[in-house]
């Protein structure tokens, strides 16, 4: 006799990043292989905040709760932060840590829908964000991401998929995955959009730090009422190299904050109290130390679309930015998972098949460049071709 099992859990594949790690091939090789499959810093933390996180671990009330929403300091300090970020002014009482950015995306999802609703969500999506859905019973209304001569989803394809039971319009930029970074005043009509049919636009700013624009990303917060339509989520994982010590924001009005504590507090209770202590040093001291990553990830964007536009390459680049660069293959008519494979397998390249992005993505591969060096680009142009045969 087996265990019950959900059928709604049973119904999401498996965690991709895993999968793919899979293929890899064991054993030696002659050459690196060049994994380019998840979006991580290739770098640690900076050297002054790991000193930190150490004198902080010694102090004995690290290892206690926070309130659920996360300490006040570092409430206030990222509201600042954001407010200076966006030219808003935004109450630290609108801020609330979380656990990492999916469990960001987790607690607003859940604090405006229930199973048997639906989200109008561009595809290809963030593969997580699809996992949570389906788990949750919570149906996706998918318009296309892109198009020929846009990289960015449509307000009017947007409009025409709400329905009866739709409760949120979910949008992620820079792009997981396409890296595209979407316009300010397409975000703005679909601030409108939401607010016109009383939908929340959950939107998702976890690589908001790698625009290349220092302007900000768009007006959202400096309507008066941004706080009852919009809910803006964001990572530290990736500007300060810390994806193992969890720690994500949410930013909305106070009664879906309200809303989203009691799912908080069922899930981790507070995010753990080091890293919080230690991001509070960061968004102080450590303004220097990121400007120097971001530059470095700008120059590893130029080089990817540099060597992407080697003549003789069959692969397309379609969209790039931030971390991520999505690739059209070569090679029409064959599985994405099947061609991913043979990267993995036969030429020692490792990254995402478009099939894990969505329905309609079999052509197409996800590459999270942003893991290695700009001196990789033209290495990976090389294994690309060698796919190609004579």
């Amino acid at each position: 006799m087996s265990y019950p099992v959900s059928p709604l859990v049973t119904r999401v594949e498996a965690p991709p990043i895993a999968e793919a790690m899979s293929w890899v091939r064991q054993g030696p090789r002659n050459r690196d292989l060049i994994n380019l499959c998840q979006a991580v810093p290739s770098y640690p933390p900076a050297e002054e905040l790991q000193q930190e996180f150490g004198r902080i671990a010694m102090q004995p009330s690290t290892g206690g709760y926070t309130d659920i929403y996360g300490l006040p300091a570092l409430r206030a300090a990222y509201a600042a932060h954001v407010s200076a970020d966006y030219r808003a002014d935004i109450p630290a009482d609108h801020v609330a840590l979380t656990t990492g950015c999916n469990q960001a995306f987790a607690a607003a999802v859940m604090a405006v829908a229930k199973a048997g609703d639906d989200v109008v969500i561009p595809v290809p999506y963030y593969f997580n964000h699809q996992m949570w859905l389906t788990m949750l019973g919570i149906g996706m209304r998918t318009i296309p991401a892109f198009a020929d001569g846009r990289a960015y989803p449509s307000p009017e394809d947007a409009a025409a998929a709400i329905g009866p039971n739709t409760k949120a319009i979910v949008l992620c930029t820079p792009n997981n995955p396409t890296g595209a970074v979407y316009p300010a005043d397409v975000l703005g009509a679909f601030f409108e959009l939401a607010k016109a049919r009383g939908l929340a636009l959950i939107l998702d700013e976890t690589y908001k730090d790698f625009r290349p624009d220092p302007a900000p990303a768009h007006g959202l917060f400096q309507r008066p009422d941004w706080h009852l339509t919009l809910i803006q989520l964001y990572s530290f994982s990736k500007v300060y190299a810390l994806a193992g010590y969890r720690l994500g924001a949410m930013t909305a009005g106070p009664d879906i904050l309200a809303e989203a504590a009691k799912i908080l507090d069922c899930m981790t209770i507070c995010p753990p109290q080091i890293t919080q202590q230690g991001v509070i040093y960061a968004l102080r001291e450590l303004d220097t130390w990121k400007r120097g990553k971001l530059e470095m990830m700008a120059q590893r964007l130029a080089a990817i679309r540099s060597a992407f536009s080697r003549k003789g390459l069959d692969y397309k680049l379609i969209s790039s930015g931030a971390y991520f660069a999505y690739v059209r293959h070569p090679f029409g008519g064959q599985a994405s998972k099947a061609v991913a494979m043979r990267l993995a397998q036969e030429h020692d390249v490792l990254c995402l098949p478009g099939s894990m992005f969505g329905p309609g993505q079999e052509d197409y591969l996800r590459i999270a460049f942003a893991n290695v060096d700009a001196s990789l680009m033209e290495p990976l142009v090389d294994r690309l071709i060698a796919t190609q045969g004579p």
